[in-house]
């Protein structure tokens, strides 16, 4: 009886292995991991550390100060329940014209909990305007001590099929160049954005 139950162990062991794929970067201070467990919610999960208080890290995703610092060229934020987003990565562009990003603020709980959702423009792929009532980024801030904040963004509801797998792959790449960006402004407090 205990040897069969010690294979059926391994044998979980191994499936839950081989369902997630992991990706670190090349510094090391962000690691991503792709869970496909579940293959109609996969879950890319980024987790890094900032030099930062709490405070300082909640202000940086959630003020127009913050995000054109390490994120976008351009910002306008509403912060409330339903409230937006506004972003975009062309310092020519009015904010509300075409190429603006539009983030929709599902919810919030002050420096603990941020949810987003992405308003897809007519350039992304039709498969993923599909799935887009049911995407989401939610992001967690953890206090590690007075002057460290651990970040966990989960990027949910993504699929496991060849499509998004691609997808995923831009996605880890471009988050990560994102977070360096973060880690890098709340560190030093001089503007980092490179895209």
């Amino acid at each position: 009886m205990n040897r069969v139950f010690l294979v059926a162990y391994l044998f979980l062991i191994s499936l839950t292995l081989y369902s997630q794929d992991h990706h670190t970067s090349d510094v090391n201070t962000i690691t991503s991991t792709i869970d496909s467990s579940d293959v109609d919610n996969v879950v890319l999960k980024q987790v890094f550390l900032v030099e930062a208080t709490i405070e300082e890290a909640w202000t940086a995703y959630t003020t127009k100060e913050g995000w054109e610092n390490w994120a976008t060229a351009k910002a306008s934020i509403d912060l409330k329940n339903g409230g937006t987003i506004q972003t975009t990565y062309d310092p020519s562009v009015t904010l509300g014209d075409e190429g603006t990003i539009n983030l929709k603020i599902v919810n919030f709980v002050p420096h603990q909990m941020l949810t987003l959702q992405a308003e897809l423009s007519p350039h992304f792929p039709e498969f993923m305007k599909e799935d887009a009532a049911h995407m989401y980024n939610v992001i967690l801030f953890q206090e590690v001590n007075s002057t460290k904040t651990q970040i966990t963004s989960y990027g949910i509801g993504y699929k496991l099929n060849d499509k998004y797998r691609s997808l995923l792959d831009f996605f880890v790449q471009g988050n990560e160049q994102s977070y360096k960006n973060l880690i890098s402004y709340l560190k030093t407090g001089e503007p980092s954005v490179k895209y």
